[in-house]
């Protein structure tokens, strides 16, 4: 099976990530799971966590060039949403 790719993303809650995909199908990813990784620590902040961009070609969801979360990530583990 394919993964689809990241059309839309929005931050809410400081760390739930709401994805639409591009097949339509829509999912709510918590970051709170990655948390115990160091690299993902920034995300506990806010104002830095709101500031999530969709990767050129919708394969993943980033921050900046240290954080970034891929599609396959979001979609196996994220919660589907209506």
């Amino acid at each position: 099976m394919q993964i689809p790719k990241i059309l839309n993303v929005a931050a809410s809650d400081h760390k739930l990530l709401t994805i639409i995909f591009t097949n339509g199908e829509k999912k709510i990813y918590d970051v709170s799971r990655l948390w115990d990784n160091e690299m993902f620590a920034p995300l506990k902040n806010p104002s830095f966590f709101k500031n999530v961009k969709i990767e050129k070609g919708g394969y993943a969801v980033y921050w900046n060039d240290n954080i970034d979360i891929s599609e396959y990530e979001l979609w196996k583990n994220g919660e589907n949403s209506q």
